[in-house]
């Protein structure tokens, strides 16, 4: 049994993710934001209830907000107790935004960063600190194809992933000598409310075939895995072409 901390459990892959775990019977700490809506907090009070009584798994349950850093301490340490102990840490923590308008507005983009990557940073570095003392888990961190270069459409919020994936890179540096796996998820499209009526998408994902082919990482050598697998063709052509190229296309 693994003992397993989940931030942003109420997301769909988080879901599936954890019906996944709790299948297996690892023991869940599942988090929401403490600010959000009614919704949201039903929704975690659901998903925990749900995993009791359909596989009969250990769950927990509380918030934390990714933006609030200086609760990030306490809350961690809770969340340690609660479970006796940490095996792994799942993060999907996200959000998109009002793309491509929030690019242009000084306080939307610096707010895309701040959820992206700053606050996800904080609470992985304490993830980091618990698991390298202990020399062994993981980390699977849900990033984005939206990193791997900018665009106009996007690069507010590209900007906070590619800083998240810079930062796993180095936690990746820093813990593989310990015995830690870190695992960067690129993800492509997936079928979520966060992408709900964009235009433009294509070969759509579902959160159940990403969890399911996420959890199969962690048996891998791999550490940094495009999500649906044709991203990876898709990106490498996008981010090796030359500049005066890439600036006659619109994404």
């Amino acid at each position: 049994m693994r003992r397993v901390l989940v931030f942003g459990a109420t997301s769909p892959i988080a879901k599936a993710l954890c019906r996944e775990l709790a299948k297996q019977g690892d023991a869940l700490f599942l988090t929401a934001r403490p600010d959000s809506q009614q919704q949201e907090r039903d929704d975690l009070q659901a998903l925990a209830a749900d995993l009791r009584v359909r596989y009969d798994a250990t769950v927990h349950t509380g918030c934390v907000d990714a933006q609030q850093r200086d609760s990030h301490s306490a809350f961690f340490a809770k969340a340690l107790q609660a479970l006796g102990g940490l095996d792994g840490v799942i993060l999907t923590i996200g959000a998109l935004g009002e793309q491509p308008s929030d690019s242009h507005d000084p306080e939307a983009a610096s707010r895309l960063i701040d959820i992206n990557f700053a606050g996800p940073s904080s609470l992985l570095a304490l993830s980091a600190n618990q698991l390298e003392k202990q020399a062994s888990g993981f980390m699977l961190v849900f990033s984005s194809v939206a990193g791997d270069r900018g665009r106009q459409s996007n690069y507010a919020y590209g900007a906070a992933k590619a800083g998240l994936n810079v930062f796993l890179q180095g936690l990746r540096h820093r813990l593989g000598p310990r015995g830690v796996r870190v695992i960067t998820i690129k993800l492509g499209f997936v079928d979520t409310e966060m992408t709900w009526g964009l235009p433009g998408l294509f070969l759509v994902a579902s959160p159940q075939q990403i969890a399911r082919k996420s959890l199969r990482t962690l048996g891998g050598s791999a550490r940094t895995h495009y999500l649906p697998g044709f991203w990876r063709f898709i990106l490498f052509i996008l981010r090796n072409l030359p500049e005066r190229v890439f600036q006659r296309i619109r994404l």
